[in-house]
C-alpha cells in the first residue's frame, strides 16, 4: 500500500474494530454476538469505536417483540438544534446498532430491510435519507431470534466476540458511558446529537482509500475456481438446507477482495478466501431438519439421520467444507 500509516493503524485494531472497519469499506452491514453477561458491554464498546476510531454519529434501538414502527423510527433519529432555539431537525446516524432486532416484530425488520434497500425511511412528517457512510450493526446473543430470511440475507457478515478478548475502548472510556448510559436505560429511546472525535483513528478519507483498493483488488483463475467450489460444496453439503444465495456469493468474494488491502495485499489470497467463507455464511446457513435431509428420499433410517445431524452448526459445516478442498497453490 502506498499509504503505509494506514496498514499500520489496521495492524492495531481489535477484532470488533476490524469488523466495524470492514463493513465500512465494503458499504455493507453486520452481527455481532457475544454471551449474554458481556452484551452491555459489547455494546458500549462499540459506541466508543464508532466515536473514537471513525468519528462518526451513532444511535441505539433496543428492540423487543413490543417495539413499533413508530418506536423504531424514533430511537435512531439524532436530534440537531435548528438556528430556531425552539425548533429541532431530525436526521438518520451514520451508524444504528439494533440491539436484538431478532425480536423485533415482521413489520420492523421489514422497515430495516427497506431501509438498507433504498436508503431511506418514512416517518410520519419526513423523509429521512441515510448519510454516507452509513451502518447497521445487529447487537444480539449466540442464541439469539433469528432475522426474517430477507433481512438475514442483507447483512453482509456476522462476528461472534469472545468476552476473553475484552474491551479495550470501554476501559478507556468508562466515565464517557456511565454518563450515556441513563439515556440508554429504556427499551426504546430518542437518541440525542452529540459532539463526536474531531481527530479518528480513520478519518472519511482513509476508508475511502480502503474500499478503492478494495475493488481494485485481483482474483485470479484458480481463486476463483477455489471460491466456486466452496460455495458449490456449501451447497450440495447434506446438512444444509438453504443459506446459499446469490446475495451471499456476491457478499463472499466481496469480502475476500475487502480483506486484501488491509493484508497489504492487491490480490485475493486463498486464505483470504476462507476467511471471508467463515463470516459471511455462518449466519446464512439454515441446517436441515432430519425429515428433510435427502437420503431420507433413498430410504434412510430418520432416527439414523437424526442422529448424523444432531449438534451440527453452520460454523462446523464450513470448516468441513473448507478441510475437504484443495487448496490452490
Amino acid at each position: 500500500m502506498e499509504d503505509q500509516g494506514i496498514l499500520s493503524k489496521v495492524q492495531d485494531l481489535t477484532d470488533v474494530e476490524l469488523a466495524l472497519l470492514l463493513c465500512l469499506v465494503a458499504n455493507q452491514h453486520c452481527i455481532i454476538e457475544t454471551t449474554e453477561e458481556a452484551l452491555d458491554k459489547l455494546e458500549d464498546e462499540i459506541l466508543l469505536i464508532v466515536s473514537n476510531v471513525f468519528g462518526l454519529s451513532v444511535a441505539v434501538a433496543q428492540c423487543s417483540k413490543n417495539t413499533t414502527l413508530e418506536d423504531f423510527s424514533s430511537s435512531i433519529l439524532l436530534s440537531d438544534q435548528t438556528i430556531a432555539e425552539d425548533e429541532k431537525e431530525s436526521r438518520l446516524p451514520n451508524v444504528i446498532i439494533a440491539r436484538h432486532l431478532g425480536l423485533a416484530v415482521h413489520q420492523v425488520q421489514i422497515q430495516v430491510l427497506e431501509l438498507l434497500r433504498t436508503g431511506r425511511i418514512f416517518t410520519h412528517t419526513a423523509v429521512h435519507s441515510i448519510p454516507k457512510p452509513f451502518l447497521l450493526v445487529v447487537l444480539d446473543l449466540t442464541s439469539g431470534t433469528p432475522l426474517v430470511k430477507h433481512l438475514n440475507d442483507h447483512i453482509f457478515l456476522s462476528h461472534y466476540h469472545d468476552p476473553e478478548d475484552g474491551f479495550a475502548n470501554t476501559e478507556e472510556g468508562s466515565e464517557w458511558i456511565e454518563d450515556d448510559r441513563a439515556s440508554l436505560s429504556s427499551v426504546v429511546h430518542k437518541s440525542v446529537a452529540r459532539e463526536y472525535n474531531k481527530d479518528p483513528l480513520f478519518h472519511i478519507e482513509d476508508i475511502e482509500l480502503l474500499g478503492h483498493r478494495s475493488r481494485s483488488s485481483k482474483v485470479s483463475v484458480e481463486v476463483k475456481r477455489y471460491l466456486h467450489d466452496i460455495l458449490t460444496f456449501l451447497r450440495r453439503h447434506r446438512a444444509v438446507a438453504s443459506g446459499i444465495t446469490p446475495l451471499a456469493t456476491k457478499h463472499f468474494e466481496l469480502l475476500a477482495r475487502s480483506l486484501a488491502p488491509l493484508h497489504d495485499l492487491d490480490f485475493v489470497t486463498p486464505s483470504l478466501a476462507q476467511l471471508a467463507a467463515r463470516k459471511v455464511y455462518r449466519h446464512r446457513i439454515v441446517i436441515v431438519a432430519p425429515e428433510d435431509e435427502r437420503s431420507m428420499q433413498y430410504g434412510s433410517d430418520l432416527a439414523a439421520v437424526g442422529e448424523l445431524l444432531e449438534g451440527i452448526t453452520p460454523a462446523m459445516v464450513i470448516e468441513e467444507v473448507l478441510e475437504s478442498i484443495e487448496v490452490p497453490l
